[in-house]
């Protein structure tokens, strides 16, 4: 169904209702062809008000004003007003919905006024006044109600969306991660130990060589069965650490990590400054890890709060720091937790300084520092 119908069928019955209204009031003067193209243009307004609110609502102030004017329709020609009014609050236009209601309410009393008997005419003002006024004010009301619920909804649609996007990247780093730390158990452990295996090997097979001895035929496959293992394992760590892992995050990538912040209802500010450098591998990856994990904790632990990344190169060091003015413990005190440790040992592996604690104005402050002048 098109969306524009409801409101079409809406003109159409209330063209008819003033009809029949201007035909069986008592008060009411003859329709005349004038007064059912008036009826006939306001329809034709109503069914554009969803497209086009404010100009359908003046045509509809208009036209039920000058066909109150001329027939005396009473309140129904109040209606498809209301119906206007409606449609501009809730499209956002609040102030040309006040201003028809005001005009349409001032020319609509005082043609009423003006055309009572004089010993009538405050009871008359009173009483269309009060029942006006409640059906404009809610129509008002009604129309900001339905726009703010609506956005609420878009709101917690793309909230939920987000979300999802989310967990999906979060179910990606995760496995990149355990990919990357299978490879450094791999490198730092079995690697080292079929190196110990492969060089042994080797010196033994030389030195009987050597001595003029023929190596025995185990010494030997145990020397060819190293070197091989060792070309498999560095197969393997080559394809563990995939180079879509290293190259999917870094600093120059904060923005995407702030914007999903913001998106989770954490508003985020991002300043840089000095020259970025040509970082090494490790310590631009461990500085976007240190952004994203401080960024998370904001998300969940902060409540309520506005938080500010700063990005700073030098010559010497690079510093990252995340700071929040959300709320902390009761008692004040900073528990370590998993993710906290986790950025302490990845900024130390790299020989540098991180600081996490409770800012002087409160909130949490999260600084790590990377030494660039030196090896780590």
């Amino acid at each position: 169904m098109r969306p524009d119908l409801p409101y079409a069928l809406g003109g159409v019955t209330l063209g008819v209702a003033l009809l029949g209204n201007a035909a069986l009031a008592p008060d009411a003067a003859a329709v005349r062809p004038l007064d059912v193209l008036l009826i006939v243009v306001m329809a034709a307004a109503v069914a554009a008000c969803r497209r086009f609110p404010v100009p359908a609502l003046l045509v509809v102030t208009a036209t039920m004003l000058a066909l109150h004017v001329r027939v005396h329709a009473g309140i129904t020609a109040a209606f498809p007003v209301l119906v206007a009014v409606y449609v501009a609050a809730w499209r956002g236009h609040r102030l040309a919905a006040a201003a028809s209601s005001v005009v349409f309410l001032a020319g609509f009393l005082a043609r009423d006024i003006s055309v009572a008997p004089a010993g009538q005419a405050a009871q008359l003002i009173l009483e269309r006044t009060n029942l006006l006024l409640g059906w404009f004010l809610a129509a008002n009301i009604a129309g900001l109600v339905t726009r703010h619920h609506r956005a609420y909804l878009e709101q917690a649609e793309q909230r939920a969306a987000e979300a999802e996007r989310t967990r999906e990247e979060m179910a990606l780093r995760r496995a990149g991660e355990e990919r990357l730390r299978i490879a450094r158990d791999l490198h730092d452990s079995l690697t080292h130990s079929i190196s110990v295996i492969k060089v042994q090997s080797g010196i033994a097979v030389h030195l009987g060589r050597k001595q003029g001895e023929e190596p025995s035929a185990a010494l030997q496959a145990i020397q060819e069965a190293s070197s091989a293992a060792m070309r498999e394992l560095r197969a393997t760590l080559a394809v563990l650490r995939s180079p879509a892992d290293e190259d999917r995050v870094g600093l120059a990538r904060v923005d995407e990590l702030a914007e999903r912040t913001r998106a989770a209802g954490v508003p985020v500010g991002v300043t840089v400054t000095g020259e970025p450098p040509e970082l090494p591998v490790e310590v631009d990856m461990a500085g976007y890890r240190v952004v994203q994990e401080a960024l998370t904790n904001v998300t969940r632990h902060a409540g309520p709060a506005t938080a500010e990344v700063r990005v700073e190169y030098s010559p010497a060091g690079l510093t990252v720091a995340v700071t929040d003015d959300g709320r902390g413990p009761a008692n004040g005190t900073v528990t370590p937790g998993v993710g906290l440790s986790g950025m302490r040992e990845r900024v130390a592996a790299l020989g540098g300084t991180l600081h996490a604690g409770h800012g002087d104005g409160g909130g949490f402050a999260v600084r790590a520092t990377f030494p660039l002048d030196g090896p780590a």
